[in-house]
């Protein structure tokens, strides 16, 4: 296995499929180790598997305070675990420990007003509602 910081090893380089996040919880403290790459503004990525276009993928998102992603919809199943911090979207208020579950065919928009960071695992990729 390699490490790939303190709080992550893998046994395969990143996106490729059998990994192990040793202590995802532990990213949180060390949030500057993960190689990040900008998703949309205020908002980057580490993608863990998939590249998002196609089928299912994984990636830890890191939004920072006061960021947001606009409404889109699920096409299949989008799991959002949250680590750090808390975002909001038309169903309340979820803070770290939250698993907040949307099913294929429901949409949102998602803000962070203090930041936070979350793992993410998408059945399918979203649509954006501007790509409709």
């Amino acid at each position: 296995m390699t490490s790939m910081n303190p709080a992550t090893t893998r046994d395969a380089a990143p996106g490729h499929l059998p990994f192990i996040v040793a202590d995802v919880m532990a990213l949180t403290a060390h949030p500057d180790l993960v190689p990040w790459r900008r998703f949309r503004e205020g908002v980057e990525i580490h993608r863990l598997h998939g590249s998002g276009d196609a089928g299912s993928s994984a990636a830890l998102l890191r939004y920072a305070p006061g960021a947001s992603v606009p409404q889109h919809v699920h096409r299949g199943h989008e799991h959002i675990f949250v680590l750090a911090g808390s975002q909001t979207d038309e169903r309340g208020h979820h803070r770290a420990g939250t698993l907040v579950v949307n099913t294929p065919g429901t949409r949102h928009s998602v803000s962070s007003a203090e930041g936070c960071i979350v793992l993410a695992i998408w059945e399918q990729p979203v649509v954006f509602i501007g790509s409709i």
